[in-house]
């Protein structure tokens, strides 16, 4: 198909993104932040509590769209390759925000039809009614999964696209930071549904967080109550995203993408297929380096999300509601760190300094928090969140930033979806590797703190692995090494 999104002059730069049009596409970024406490939070929540749902089993479903994460390099080449109505990125994004707000209202109807099973039986169990819904919502979450792939991978493309290595860090340090409000935005909106959940629920446990449904009529009475809010939630809400995700990039591939003078291949019909792609993808050394480094650390900087709540519970006697709001001031701290980073400190002394600083502050950062559980200080856990999450900011500002300048222009979308393949798997396996290693603590330590303190301390030396690490990434080197692959796999040359 003709790449109608070419600049008429091929000498001519597309005019640079200003301030206004780094906001705006943040608004997609910030839809994906929405849907992630939505999907993830609330139904994690209802299922468990509410439904009475296996908590293995309920967070077994939702991974499904993380285990999906391979098809991310395939989405992203299909982008580099494929253009859909005259555009590289825009049509995939588009598709794909229509395709995971549509599953994410599809699986809330299943759960529902799950729900009701486990009300006529009296309970979950093992049998072929609650087995095959199950299964169909693990399906669901896996085509949500897929959507959601489809759509956020060729959206990181196009911010390699439409950026230059002067301006991608306010780029990320900008959209991240709409990500960021969006989950908070998504929280505050589950905040207030979530204390309606628990007026509709019967007999909570002290401390616990569980609810127990003392019978199939209060089961029932509680599924009625909850049905009209969460499916009206699960119609509005997507409905604002693909909103949100129209207005985020309408005409700005057209404006403002490099992507046609960068490429040589652009205009090829012989362009770069998935095993050529793959090819290229794998020809430094660099690639595998870099792969590494951010599982590293997005496994160390994640491994707390299930033990943190646990931790404030367990040592400081934190209710659930204070524990919940630690995630605000982590929140707070990343949002404050990923725009403060983005304009004031990548460009300053460079993405990949500003990604190892952030790494040795996160590290420091866990060390606080485990000195906060030997002083019992609340206050003190709740300062160690804030300046984890200016850290985290910083780090994934660096990180993010890097990431972007590690792509070449013609498989632009295939490394943007290698890097977000190390992260998703990262992220699958941080809650279990902290809970794997919390249960290590707890055989091992009869004092909580210790064993909750050998998590955190796990996360601060894989920080400084990560840094290891990072210190032998070489962006010149792998360009390089990419031009050249590119270059032969053109030519037909390069062995398999």
């Amino acid at each position: 198909m003709e790449n109608t999104n070419l600049p008429t002059s091929q000498n001519r730069l597309p005019p640079t993104i200003n301030l206004l049009t780094m906001f705006r596409l943040g608004l997609f970024q910030m839809s994906l932040g929405i849907m992630s406490v939505l999907t993830l939070a609330i139904l994690n929540r209802v299922m468990i509590s509410e439904l009475d749902v296996d908590p293995a089993l309920a967070t077994g479903v939702l991974a499904m769209s993380q285990l999906v994460a391979p098809a991310r390099v395939w989405f992203g080449q299909m982008s580099d390759a494929k253009p859909i109505w005259g555009y590289h990125r825009t049509g995939y994004v588009w598709l794909g925000a229509a395709g995971f707000t549509i599953t994410a209202f599809v699986a809330v109807q299943i759960m529902w039809q799950l729900g009701s099973t486990i009300q006529s039986i009296g309970g979950w169990t093992l049998n072929s009614d609650t087995l095959g819904w199950t299964a169909l919502l693990a399906l669901v979450f896996a085509i949500y999964g897929l959507a959601l792939s489809s759509s956020s991978v060729p959206f990181a493309a196009l911010l390699v696209d439409v950026s230059e290595e002067d301006n991608r860090g306010q780029l990320v340090g900008t959209t991240w930071s709409m990500l960021m409000l969006g989950i908070v935005i998504g929280g505050i909106t589950g905040g207030v549904l979530l204390k309606n959940l628990d007026q509709s629920t019967t007999a909570l446990v002290a401390n616990s967080g569980t609810a127990l449904l003392a019978d199939s009529t209060s089961l029932a009475t509680a599924l009625e109550s909850l049905k009209p809010s969460i499916n009206k939630l699960f119609t509005i809400v997507p409905l604002v995203v693909v909103g949100l995700t129209i207005i985020s990039t309408l005409g700005v591939e057209k404006k403002y993408s490099r992507y046609g003078i960068r490429s040589t291949i652009a205009n090829r019909e012989d362009g770069i297929t998935l095993g050529r792609a793959i090819k290229v993808l794998t020809a430094s050394r660099q690639t595998g380096i870099f792969f590494t480094f951010l599982m590293v650390m997005t496994l160390s900087l994640f491994m707390q999300e299930g033990v943190l709540e646990p931790y404030g519970g367990d040592v400081f006697g934190m209710s659930i509601a204070d524990t919940t709001r630690l995630n605000a001031f982590w929140g707070l701290g990343t949002l404050i760190g990923v725009s403060g980073s983005g304009f004031l400190v990548v460009p300053r002394i460079g993405k990949k300094k500003t990604t190892r600083w952030g790494c040795l502050l996160v590290a420091i950062c866990f060390g606080l928090i485990i000195l906060a559980g030997f002083t019992q200080e609340q206050s003190l856990l709740k300062v160690a969140m804030l300046l984890f999450g200016l850290a985290t900011g910083t780090t994934t500002t660096g990180a993010l930033s890097l990431m972007l300048d590690l792509t070449a222009a013609e498989t632009a979308g295939t490394f943007i979806g290698a890097w977000g393949l190390a992260q998703a798997i990262a992220r699958g396996m941080a809650t279990l590797v902290g809970g794997v290693v919390l249960s290590i603590g707890e055989a091992l330590f009869t004092v909580p703190v210790l064993a909750y303190g050998l998590v955190f301390a796990i996360q601060a030396v894989g920080m400084l692995v990560a840094i290891w690490f990072l210190g032998r990434v070489n962006v010149k080197e792998f360009r390089d090494n990419t031009q050249a692959a590119i270059k032969t796999v053109m030519e037909g040359d390069l062995d398999g």
